[in-house]
């Protein structure tokens, strides 16, 4: 069996030494903890390692969907050079909202099934990372009466589900566009 790459011991110390740095330059009211992942939702996530942030400021963090917690996460990746394929050995949490994120996720993905069962049109979730659009796939994966497919682009790729039997759609939804100030 090969030797995980990504441990508490070979990780750690390069991590809390950044995250060291990034919560006194903002400062940021947060402790963490660095731990070997236990495997809660095998089925979705299995990271080798977690960062379980406490602390005053956590709801900074969990701000915006997360905005800021995933924003240190990949940060912490590009400073440990992860390669994509390896963004998910490494996972940031706080006030358990990872897992309460992938339930939410899960029967969101279930209720748009039985939607297109019925309806027998497909439905397009909001766009969302490739983590969030991971655990949607999987979700329906053991679903035979629809399947589901990734569609467009950059921010704006999301997750279509479509009864079994129907072809993909031909035009897929334009580039995500976020509202704003127009100049």
């Amino acid at each position: 069996m090969e030797a995980k790459k990504y441990t508490v011991g070979t990780t750690g110390p390069n991590i809390d030494a950044f995250l060291r740095s990034i919560a006194k330059n903002a400062g940021l009211k947060v402790q963490w903890v660095i731990e070997a992942a236990q495997a809660i939702h095998p089925d979705f996530e299995n990271p080798d390692v977690v960062v379980k942030f406490s602390g005053a400021d956590v709801e900074l963090l969990l701000a915006n969907k997360a905005e800021l917690l995933l924003a240190l996460e990949q940060l912490t990746m590009e400073m440990l050079r992860m390669t994509q394929d390896e963004h998910s050995m490494l996972q940031f949490d706080a006030n358990d909202y990872r897992a309460l994120r992938i339930e939410e996720l899960r029967l969101s993905a279930l209720t748009a099934a039985e939607k297109v069962k019925k309806s027998h049109l497909p439905f397009h979730f909001s766009p969302m990372n490739s983590r969030e659009r991971r655990i949607i796939h999987l979700a329906l994966r053991s679903d035979s009466g629809v399947r589901s497919e990734s569609a467009g682009a950059g921010p704006g790729r999301q997750v279509v589900v479509y009864p079994a039997d129907m072809p993909t759609l031909p035009t897929t939804p334009g580039p995500f566009r976020p509202r704003g100030r127009r100049r």
